[in-house]
């Protein structure tokens, strides 16, 4: 009999095979999804960025090993890039490392900078890999609540004072998953603030920074002073730049939290295929005019789903930020039971906010991965189940 590892009790993906489950139910009866649960892209990178991959696939040496530090020209662009767009200088060198995507660097922080029993400080609701890449180190998440009367901002005045003390990193995602906020510029100094009486690395995911929409700017944590003191920016071009599948982003801050996280990733791989490093730095340097119109796709996309939604009666806020709806379920339903029962009767999937943590209870996710079309028909559908609830 095989037996897992005690450190996999933690890691639970129940709620999404439930419904994954589900969805293949449907799909083998005949019954079509229109799948708004994972976050993935549709669209595909520019035409540019497409043609910059091609012509890497034929140069030489490219199927070689990389190194896990990044090629030089791609941390050069991703250094070009915050400083163009955010106005923080950093050296390429050391304040910049190449990652296969932002959650390969969520993923293994932990293991670079906790030991067992340490505890690191999580939102809730987040996305899941903060909480599961605590548990695979050894740490304790301890759950910063998101509240809306908060505007979806942690209380550090509320968190125990023993468990600041013993805590060693702290993961914010701004603007986020599934909560879409924005937060204002002060909030980061305050962060700073936080991390460094109490010794704490900040790791701040900020995959959805640039999908921002009605001329909102959202804030990096890297142009607050102090901040490359305490902590890092992890950037992914899979949402930025459609280029999702590649696997590429880059954390970029403190270079002794980098360092560390180098040296556990020099042990575990060999870094990113170049030909994605080369067609990264080609996106990342003609960032402007991919930005914008990715902006006004999502924008579209968003003000049909949701003025289509209200059609029916189920008014929800558009979000300032990222590919997803964050939607609270009428009546303050169980959201896994009706993400459920809106799959089996409208062939709609979504993800029941519970999987986020306990203080997405109440809510669910929808994707906006689809054309605009697509997105309309799914609304109309959920607007009629919407309607027969009631």
């Amino acid at each position: 009999m095989i037996v897992r590892a005690d450190r996999l009790q933690h890691i639970s993906s129940a709620v999404f095979y439930e419904l994954e489950a589900v969805k293949q139910e449907l799909t083998q009866r005949g019954i079509p999804v229109t799948d708004l649960g994972i976050g993935s892209p549709d669209m595909p990178p520019v035409a540019h960025v497409q043609q910059a991959f091609s012509q890497a696939l034929s140069q030489r040496g490219v199927y070689g090993y990389p190194t896990t530090q990044g090629t030089a020209s791609f941390k050069e662009a991703a250094s070009h890039f915050v400083s163009a767009r955010y106005g923080v200088s950093l050296d390429p060198a050391h304040e910049i490392l190449t990652l296969m995507g932002a959650q390969d660097g969520l993923a293994h922080l932990a293991l670079a900078l906790v030991n067992p029993g340490d505890i690191v400080l999580i939102p809730d609701p987040g996305y899941p890999i903060y909480e599961v890449s605590v548990h695979l180190a050894g740490g304790i998440p301890y759950h910063l609540p998101l509240l809306a009367e908060r505007g979806y901002l942690p209380d550090f005045e509320a968190v125990p004072h023993d468990v600041l003390r013993r805590s060693r990193m702290m993961i914010l995602n701004y603007p986020g998953n599934p909560v879409t906020a924005i937060p204002p510029q002060d909030f980061f100094t305050t962060v700073i603030d936080v991390a460094r009486r109490h010794e704490i690395a900040v790791v701040h995911d900020a995959a959805y920074i640039e999908l921002v929409f009605d001329g909102a700017r959202s804030p990096s944590f890297l142009a607050t002073p102090g901040a490359t003191d305490v902590g890092i920016e992890l950037h992914s071009l899979s949402k930025t730049f459609n280029f999702a599948g590649p696997r590429l982003a880059f954390a970029a801050g403190n270079r002794d939290i980098l360092s560390a996280l180098q040296t556990l990733k020099s042990n575990i791989d060999y870094g990113v295929f170049r030909a994605a490093q080369a067609a990264g730095e080609t996106a990342l340097n003609g960032a402007e005019e991919t930005i914008v119109a990715m902006r006004q796709q999502y924008a579209s996309r968003r003000d049909i789903f949701i003025s289509t939604l209200a059609e029916s009666g189920w008014h929800v806020d558009p979000p300032a930020a990222t590919m997803f709806v964050w939607a609270p379920i009428p009546g303050d339903r169980d959201s896994r039971l009706f993400a459920r029962r809106l799959l089996e009767n409208t062939g709609v999937a979504c993800v029941p906010g519970i999987g986020f943590g306990a203080h997405g209870e109440g809510f669910v996710r929808f994707a906006l991965v689809h054309p605009a079309g697509v997105l309309q028909d799914a609304a109309r559908r959920i607007g009629h189940f919407f309607t027969t609830m009631h």
